[in-house]
Order: C-alpha cells, then sequence, then structure tokens
C-alpha cells in the first residue's frame, strides 16, 4: 500500500464532516482539523505503513480508534466536562514522552525513577485525557489534589494475575488491557502483598502501558529470561514505556543493571 492509498482509506473510514484533511507529500504527514473545535492531530502515514505489513487492516483500524477517541475526548473536554475525582488515574510514560500538550500547556506530571515519570489521567470511559495545567482550572482542582486522588484510586484497580514458570523462576502479569497496567508498579499496597509471597528477588517492569510484569527471580538465569521478555514486550506495545526493569526492595526501585547480577553471585557464593 502506498502513502497516497493510505490517505485515502483513513478519510473514508474518517467521514466526519467537521475533518479537514491536508496531506504533506514531502514528509508524508497528516494534518487533521477538527473545524468545530479547532483543534488537530499529525499522523505520520510511515509509521502506520510499517505496522500495515505486520498486522494489514488491524493496524488501520487501531489508528482510527484512536484518532476518534482523542477527539471524543476534546468534545468532551470543550463542553465543559465536569468529573468527580474518582475518575483520575495516574499513568506511566517513558521520560521522552512529551511534557506538554500540543496546545503548549504543561502537563502535571510526578518524576518516578530515571527512566519513568508519572502522569495524571482523566479517565473518560473508552479512553483518558492526560491533565494539563489548564485542565485543572477548567475543573476547579489543584495539582496536589489530582495527586492525591490518583495514589488512591490506583489501590481500587484489578490486581488479577496470570502466572508463567520458567527456568525455575515464577512471572506474575497484570493485563486488565484498562490503559492502567502499569500504573500498578505506583500501587504499594500491592507491592508489598507481592514481596511477601516472593522467593527470590522481587523485579518490576513496565515495558508497555499494557502490562505490568512482576517477577520471582530465583537464579541468574530468571534475569536473562526477564531481559528477554521485557524487551519482547517493549517491542510491541502500542504506548512503550522501558525495556529496563528494576527490583523492588524496602519500597524503593532500582535499575536492574546496578544490582542483580551482582546479587544472584553472591548468594550463590554463600550457599
Amino acid at each position: 500500500m502506498k502513502p497516497e492509498q493510505l490517505f485515502e482509506r483513513l478519510k473514508q473510514k474518517l467521514p466526519n464532516p467537521a475533518f479537514t484533511w491536508n496531506h504533506d507529500q514531502k514528509t508524508d504527514r497528516v494534518r487533521l482539523h477538527h473545524t468545530k473545535l479547532n483543534k488537530g492531530m499529525e499522523i505520520s502515514l510511515p509509521e502506520i505503513l510499517s505496522k500495515y505489513e505486520v498486522k494489514k487492516d488491524n493496524a488501520i483500524n487501531e489508528i482510527v480508534y484512536t484518532i476518534s477517541q482523542t477527539f471524543e475526548a476534546m468534545e468532551q473536554e470543550t463542553q465543559g466536562l465536569e468529573r468527580s475525582m474518582s475518575h483520575i488515574y495516574p499513568v506511566i510514560r517513558s521520560t521522552s514522552f512529551p511534557v506538554k500538550s500540543n496546545e503548549g500547556h504543561d502537563f502535571v506530571v510526578t518524576d518516578h525513577t530515571a527512566e519513568t515519570r508519572i502522569f495524571y489521567a482523566l479517565d473518560l470511559g473508552n479512553t483518558y485525557r492526560l491533565l494539563d495545567v489548564n485542565m485543572l482550572d477548567q475543573l476547579k482542582i489543584t495539582d496536589s489534589e489530582v495527586k492525591e486522588a490518583a495514589r488512591f484510586q490506583v489501590r481500587k484497580l484489578s490486581t488479577e494475575l496470570k502466572e508463567d514458570h520458567v527456568a525455575g523462576n515464577v512471572f506474575y502479569f497484570v493485563n486488565a488491557n484498562d490503559g492502567y497496567d502499569a500504573s500498578r508498579i505506583l500501587n504499594e499496597q500491592f507491592l508489598t502483598e507481592m514481596q511477601a509471597k516472593i522467593e527470590g528477588d522481587m523485579t518490576l517492569s513496565v515495558p508497555h502501558q499494557d502490562v505490568l510484569i512482576v517477577g520471582d527471580i530465583r537464579n541468574e538465569t530468571g534475569y536473562d529470561v526477564l531481559a528477554q521478555l521485557t524487551m519482547h514486550f517493549f517491542t510491541v506495545g502500542k504506548v512503550p514505556i522501558t525495556s529496563l526493569s528494576f527490583i523492588y526492595e524496602d519500597g524503593e526501585l532500582e535499575p536492574i543493571f546496578i544490582l542483580a547480577k551482582n546479587r544472584v553471585q553472591k548468594e550463590n557464593k554463600n550457599k
């Protein structure tokens, strides 16, 4: 499929009369503008085409869904959406993720690790909207109120686990596909409960938005398996975060390459 053909397919699947389309053929980027909202977004056709080679029509359906949900969220915001604090959740992103909205407003953020940063989202049902300082004024809430509400709400999220055993190690997966799977890494009560059942080193991984991996690493092979596992999830995720894992101990996260193998080697010597 050529960029021009993809451009026409997108227009057919998004027939909203409020949309105006502009295809820059030099860069193969599309500017989609919503005339009623006076807001827009840019789309990279080569990025979609690379996914199309693997996922075929699913790649197109995914971008169409993303565009539709994004503008729906914008419409709700423009209409003066008022939501209670029970609809605010934390969202984990890579530190390379933009800290300003397309309109130039600062997002509400909190530092997390050298690899990750916490953003805050207003849940809209099928999607969510990252909160920026302009939205705080509209919703009449403060920065500290947002962060406190998010800390409370993340504890309410389901922590149902899937379990897998590899080479004497145990891996647990949170994969509810609700947009906040990686956010469970901020649920201290859940992490404490997991630590109590883990026999080896406890590791935490958030390779992309829709998964949290808790590792019970009992031998050196476990770290090699974990590295392959996180890299795989990182490359296939819609919203990749980091392929780096962390060791969790005493409520602290330490990058795995600093502590992991040294600790296993030391424990093996002690045995």
